[in-house]
């Protein structure tokens, strides 16, 4: 019999903050299918929701579909989400763990949670979530992330008894620096089912996108990582084809993207919903698509894309998106190089047959039911910790 394991994950934020994308709803997927398989699962996070808090109980345990999650409040340095009272929590509780999951890099509560590991001889295995990316390090904030990671963060990551990758190309860019790491364990994320039909009445914004036809849809946050700018700028090369934006804007993106449209001329063709969509409004929307393009800078997965997938959509993708090695190998689309011309091109040939949008959506959908159920990556998870945890030292160990 498997072994029940208890189990920490340290991350900054967590549900209901979904205003920070994929990676808080994949965390706590993943969370949840851990403890429906009947381990432990504890998740320490703080309760930072943009420039406020979320409504939620603080330094007691709340139960969310079997995890327990404990927020610890950050009052101060709110941007690293320096929490004294998760430290003091960590340094009194992480022994009693067999393993302790990381998300994240660049943040304090992952070096705290590290520390508090190493300092337990609890084995440790630490998830970038794509934050490892030299081209995006560059772009933003690069010499404060480079002092960090040369004083944190490398010697974080070359301590862990693991780090977790989604993807090759994930992989790829965590081992361009050089660092003597230890094995880096590829790993995807899993894709939820879409939820049942709802009769609830869709809201207006998003009616009004979906009345216009078929359309080519986007949808996550609205950020410049996302690369949105270049589906834009394709759209004036491929003028049959309408264009839906839908995320959350907490960095106020969607201005420059609208102004972007205005420039080029094609502001009839795009349509921005700069919200979080969940719900009937978000089946809406892929009910409503002929394609799902995720053209980002940089994407170490791209959960958007595999729940299009999920539901019967092909994918137009970057080679940069984690995901695109899949819809090459599995047809469940197109993989574009990131030029203008390149992605109006691939619109143009998916947008206008349905009859092939429908035979590469049906295989993307046969893979990911067939590959990515949540329960399936929570038990190669569960065997990941299994053997850190069996090659860790024992405790007590100098």
């Amino acid at each position: 019999m498997d072994q029940t394991l208890r189990l920490l994950h340290v991350v900054p934020t967590y549900l209901p903050a979904v205003r920070y994308g994929g990676p808080i709803r994949s965390v706590h997927a993943l969370c949840r299918e851990l403890a429906a398989a009947g381990h432990d699962v504890q998740v320490f996070t703080t309760s930072v929701d943009g420039p406020s808090d979320s409504d939620v109980p603080l330094m007691t345990p709340v139960d969310m579909e079997g995890v327990k999650v404990t927020y610890f409040p950050s009052r101060r340095f709110r941007r690293l989400y320096w929490s004294p009272p998760m430290g003091r929590a960590l340094a009194e509780s992480t022994a009693v763990y067999d393993a302790v999951h990381l998300h994240s890099v660049f943040l304090w509560p992952i070096l705290a949670g590290a520390r508090a590991a190493r300092a337990h001889n609890v084995p440790y295995v630490i998830s970038p979530r794509g934050m490892l990316v030299p081209e995006l390090i560059r772009r933003k904030s690069r010499w404060v992330k480079e002092a960090w990671i040369r004083l944190f963060d490398r010697h974080t990551l070359e301590r862990a008894a693991a780090v977790h990758a989604t993807s090759a190309i994930e992989a790829q860019h965590i081992r361009s620096f050089g660092w003597r790491l230890p094995r880096i364990a590829m790993i995807p994320h899993g894709v939820d089912d879409p939820p049942p039909p709802s009769d609830a009445p869709l809201s207006p914004d998003v009616a009004s996108a979906i009345s216009g036809g078929p359309m080519v849809l986007s949808f996550g946050r609205l950020s410049w990582e996302k690369g949105l700018d270049r589906v834009i700028a394709a759209l004036v090369e491929a003028p049959h084809v309408r264009a839906v934006m839908a995320g959350d804007d907490a960095q106020g993106h969607a201005a420059y993207l609208a102004s972007e449209a205005a420039r080029l001329g094609v502001s009839d063709r795009v349509t921005i919903i700069a919200r979080h969509v969940s719900g009937r409004d978000k089946e809406a929307l892929f009910a409503s698509a002929r394609l799902f393009a995720m053209t980002s800078l940089s994407e170490n997965f791209g959960i958007a894309a595999f729940e299009a997938m999920r539901r019967g959509l092909p994918v137009l993708a970057t080679p940069d998106v984690g995901m695109s090695e899949i819809v090459r190998e599995t047809q469940a689309g197109m993989v574009v190089e990131p030029t203008p011309a390149a992605i109006a091109a691939g619109l143009r040939a998916m947008f206008v047959d349905p009859q092939l949008c429908c035979r590469l959506g049906e295989a993307g959908q046969r893979h990911v039911i067939d590959h990515y159920g949540w329960p399936a990556v929570a038990g190669r998870m569960a065997d990941l910790y299994r053997s850190i945890a069996h090659a860790a030292a024992p405790r007590g160990a100098a």
